[in-house]
């Protein structure tokens, strides 16, 4: 079977990239990286990209300064680069309609709690100040609303005891780099549907 074509968008260190590029060179994930673009031109993801061979694209504030024109921009160097799949990772900026119109259902998103609770840019500082016993991790299809789109997978992490929120970050995180490359491989092998319930089936 052909390896999944992936674009990764990231605006920081790209850990979560990192660990696709570890699953796909250890045989674990079927795929191939054709392009990471990022928000910032500092994030060290652009690094890990450069180090594995993989074309970067880094975007400055200034291209954002018209938010719709960057997105489009965007999505033509995904469809040029033959992605199937768009896969954010650590991507802090809203995709837009000529992303998620160019990739219908292809657009993932990784979110560090158990949507749909915990939505937002602080997921688990959220979920460890609210004193919750279990929180987790979920990949999800992104849609025009934020933290709403189709449910692909989802992991629980537990809360333990004597966690600080950094202990929890630190799980969260490790859970991230396990279920994302999962969830890729799963994508790979065809298993995943979109129903018409706009519910995600895996056969």
């Amino acid at each position: 079977m052909a390896p999944l074509k992936i674009g990764v968008l990231l605006s920081g260190s790209g850990s979560n990239l990192q660990a696709i590029i570890d699953a796909i060179a250890a045989g674990r994930l079927n795929a191939e990286i054709r392009v990471v673009i990022s928000s910032r031109p500092d994030a060290y993801g652009l690094v890990r990209a450069k180090e594995a061979g993989i074309q970067t694209i880094a975007l400055s504030k200034d291209v954002y300064a018209d938010y719709d024109m960057a997105n489009e921009a965007i999505a033509a160097e995904l469809v040029r680069a033959g992605c199937e799949y768009v896969v954010m990772a650590g991507y802090m900026r809203m995709v837009t309609d000529s992303i998620l119109m160019a990739f219908p259902d292809r657009v993932l998103n990784l979110h560090p709690a158990l949507l749909p609770s915990f939505k937002g840019a602080h997921a688990i500082q959220d979920a460890f100040e609210a004193g919750v016993k279990v929180t987790g991790v979920t990949v999800h299809f992104a849609n025009a609303e934020y933290d709403k789109g189709p449910i692909v997978a989802q992991r629980a992490v537990e809360v333990a005891e004597d966690d600080t929120l950094e202990t929890l970050e630190e799980k969260i995180h490790a859970t991230e780099h396990e279920l994302y490359p999962y969830v890729l491989q799963l994508i790979a092998e065809n298993r995943v549907t979109v129903g018409a319930d706009r519910k995600v089936h895996i056969s």
